[in-house]
């Protein structure tokens, strides 16, 4: 009785081993049965012969194994075939024709696994995310400029979002609203062309006219005429000046200037083009872009998310306002200033100020010098009046102007807005100081709403 189990057991455990390792199994002539395989029919033999002998065993004639279909003679006489549909039984699945070891001698052995924990496999793939990264960071440089384009759309969007917000709260569908702040825009741009460009062509055309003249009265001035008595300083800058124009790379390097100063302003209108088509595609798609964005954010903490972004733009749209409000008031001012004390160009410095006057902290300061600096040239009592007017309303504009228009906007501290606008200047140019106090803003925000409350909690 033991001996017949031990070896029931051994049979056992060879066919577990045959199975795992089926590519191991070796045949020998044609149409023998390997080893492995005749074991597992022998196995297959004895358990039927043991569950056949046992008391109360529903054994059906033909198969020898109990509680299965009766096998039957197919009709092609192949073989015996089993009564399927009327025992209940789902047949076993058909292996396809040459499958089974034909398999291994088509396609071959199934090899091992790569090993992860090698130094060929570990190397080649930091080597490998080490080119993507380089690419990448190379790929972000070539798109420095469309990168600034397309925060500079975004941040106009921003600011003019309030507005268009303002007009369809009466009433007035979106696309209407965005078409008419659109247009509101290009006519302000148009008008500052009007005010400025004049002024500048014609200043410039009398520059050119009376540059001889000037030459003249300053090669009549005493003490140039002492230096070139003493050290022959205008025969010297006559010939270096006959030598540069007769040389030709310098004639290449002048007209090679020109032309670079073409192409950049030609290349200055077009991005201006494409941010103001930009700013008006992202102002009338601007709710489609919000809630696709929010639809990402899990269920669960999408109203907060909301709610965040929410302000967050409110802030960045209602201080890119109000520093336009503060600078268009300084620059009114400063017209009005210049127009009576009788400084030249005050429609040109106006405008000057008033661009000058939206780079935060020193914004105001850069405009009062270049108003005082034309001033002291046409006039040093034009120029005195100039620094007292800006030095009084340096301060109405600190407690009075600021505080009135910006009391909605960001509160942002005094450190932190200085920090903030180097950083963004650093990084970005005026372009980064711009847009530097209302990042800042977002970011308190983020900290006072989400990391404070966050930490109170543990």
């Amino acid at each position: 009785m033991f001996e017949r189990w031990a070896e029931f057991r051994r049979r056992q455990r060879a066919v577990l081993v045959a199975s795992n390792h089926p590519h191991q199994r070796t045949e020998g002539a044609a149409g023998t049965p390997s080893s492995a395989e005749a074991e597992q029919t022998q196995l297959a033999d004895s358990t039927a012969a043991a569950a056949a002998t046992a008391p109360g065993s529903t054994t059906r004639p033909g198969l020898g194994r109990p509680d299965r279909p009766d096998r039957s003679e197919g009709a092609d006489g192949s073989g015996p075939a089993l009564d399927w549909a009327s025992s209940g039984h789902t047949p076993p699945a058909q292996d396809a024709p040459g499958a089974g070891a034909d398999d291994g001698a088509r396609f071959g052995r199934a090899g091992k696994p790569w090993n992860r924990q090698s130094p060929f496999y570990i190397g080649f793939l930091g080597a490998f995310g080490a080119l993507i990264a380089i690419g990448l960071w190379h790929a972000l440089g070539r798109l420095t400029t469309t990168i600034t384009i397309l925060v500079i759309a975004l941040f106009l969007t921003l600011a003019l979002n309030p507005i268009v917000e303002w007009f369809t709260r009466r009433g007035m569908r979106r696309g209407f609203a965005v078409l008419s702040v659109f247009i509101a825009l290009i006519g302000v741009f148009i008008l500052l062309g009007f005010v400025v460009v004049p002024p500048v062509v014609t200043q410039a055309s009398d520059l050119t006219q009376a540059a001889p003249s000037y030459l003249q009265q300053i090669l009549d001035a005493d003490w140039v005429k002492d230096l070139d008595k003493n050290y022959h300083v205008i025969e010297k800058l006559q010939s270096e000046f006959t030598k540069k124009v007769q040389d030709p790379a310098f004639l290449s390097q002048v007209f090679g200037g020109v032309l670079g100063a073409g192409r950049a302003v030609a290349t200055g209108v077009f991005e201006m083009f494409t941010v103001l088509i930009l700013t008006l595609y992202f102002l009338a798609s601007l709710p489609r872009f919000k809630q696709a964005a929010y639809q990402m954010v899990p269920a669960t903490r999408r109203p907060r998310f909301i709610s965040l972004s929410e302000e967050i733009m409110r802030r960045v749209g209602s201080y890119a306002i109000g520093q336009v409000a503060v600078a268009t008031v300084n620059a009114v001012a400063s017209w009005v200033m210049m127009t009576i004390v009788g400084i030249p160009y005050a429609a040109v410095l106006a405008v000057a100020v008033g661009f000058l006057g939206l780079i935060p902290m020193v914004g105001a300061t850069l405009g009062a010098a270049v108003v005082s600096a034309v001033a002291f040239f046409d006039e040093p009592r034009e120029a005195i009046i100039a620094i007292s007017y800006y030095l009084v309303y340096q301060q109405l504009e600190n407690y009075v102007v600021a505080p009135r228009i910006m009391q909605r906007t960001v509160s942002v501290p005094g450190a932190m807005t200085v920090v903030a606008a180097l950083a963004g200047g650093t990084l970005l140019g005026i372009l980064g100081a711009l847009l530097a106090i209302p990042v800042a803003a977002g970011l308190l925000l983020l900290y006072e709403e989400v990391l404070v409350p966050r930490q109170r909690q543990h």
